[in-house]
């Protein structure tokens, strides 16, 4: 049968029983499965691991400048590790170097969350810190614009359509409630003829 068509026979789950096969062309489906797995590694952004490193001795405004670089890898949307490197007798001060992460931690709280809190790991005391939020993926982004018409042509007609096509009653002025379309004006009763609902 897959002769006739000019299609291969492609089995599809081996384990079932029966085993479950289909007719398609092979050579599109692969090159069809290789589109799409070369679209969505486009799309997907890498989370990187950048390090900034700095010295229990840091000066303040060096100290700010690190904080600086810092954010701009938390804005890009990857992770950072944030190392304080001791030496020789500084070993016997880890809480200055706790301080100085904690105060960084402060200033990039804007920026992103401590995933990890600082501890020390052999001669250097170390934390994580993740992004906010991830940045946004190029197809997300049309996701979101697309979702974000809809809402604001539904919010339009909406406006257009008050009663949102649903039947309204009016009262007309001889005493009896008739039921109108939403986007049809109710038609004033003319006297001494019968008030007929206009359909």
């Amino acid at each position: 049968m897959a002769r006739e068509r000019g299609l291969d026979l492609v089995e599809v789950a081996p384990n079932a029983m029966p085993p479950v096969c289909r007719l398609m062309d092979y050579g599109k489906f692969r090159y069809e499965q290789s589109r799409k797995d070369r679209e969505s590694r486009r799309n997907q952004h890498v989370v990187e691991l950048k390090e900034v490193r700095i010295r229990p001795k840091i000066d303040d405004h060096d100290l700010e400048t690190k904080g600086r670089q810092a954010a701009r890898f938390l804005d890009a949307g990857d992770k950072v590790k944030l190392t304080v490197l001791f030496r020789g007798r500084e070993m016997a001060h880890p809480d200055i170097g706790k301080g100085l992460l904690d105060q960084l931690a402060d200033q990039l709280r804007p920026h992103g969350t401590v995933e990890q809190s600082p501890r020390m790991e052999g001669r250097t005391m170390i934390m994580f810190m993740a992004p906010i939020k991830a940045k946004a993926s190029p197809a997300d982004k049309d996701r979101d614009k697309e979702g974000s018409r809809t809402r604001e042509q539904a919010a339009v007609e909406e406006d257009e359509n008050p009663q949102g096509g649903q039947e309204a009653l009016s009262h007309h002025p001889d005493g009896q409630d008739h039921a109108h379309q939403g986007n049809e004006e109710p038609q004033p009763a003319q006297e001494g003829a019968p008030s007929e609902a206009s359909v």
